[in-house]
């Protein structure tokens, strides 16, 4: 089942069930994705899918820092549940040594050997981690790989 069509499936069964919450997050997620699909002008990919996810999911993730720095227990506790439904759509996220077995395996293939390569193994690894790997962490790893 495509995730279009698990979010399809799932917002019908948060309005059975009247959970407001997961439906409104639902919804908001079907327009980021409908939105994409007409910027693009085209039907989005699984790939697609999961960028767009990703981006809200790290917007999600940047509101929420902000809330709590804020002081506002009451927005947080709002974005943490939105974080939870979209992470229930995200694929498994790389542990920690897979992610640098991938590091160590296209360091290997681009023949990285200082800082200046970086940009080289971030073209190599973003591509297969995307969706299953926070970008930042990924950076940072591959920053400390290389120094």
């Amino acid at each position: 089942m495509s995730l279009l069509d698990q979010l399809a499936t799932d917002m019908k069964q948060a309005m059975k069930q009247k959970d407001k919450e997961r439906l409104s997050t639902i919804r908001m997620l079907k327009s980021s994705l409908q939105n994409e699909a007409i910027h693009q002008g085209k039907d989005l990919s699984e790939d697609d899918i999961l960028v767009v996810l990703s981006r809200e999911l790290k917007q999600r993730k940047d509101s929420l820092q902000e809330f709590e720095q804020a002081g506002r227990e009451d927005l947080a506790d709002k974005v943490t549940n939105e974080i939870k439904v979209i992470e229930g759509y995200m694929p498994k996220q790389l542990s920690d040594d897979e992610l640098s077995q991938m590091i160590d395996q296209a360091v290997q293939e681009v023949g990285a050997s200082s800082k200046s390569d970086m940009g080289k193994v971030m073209q190599v690894i973003m591509p297969q981690v995307r969706g299953r790997a926070d970008g930042s962490k990924v950076k940072n790893l591959v920053q400390a790989r290389l120094s």
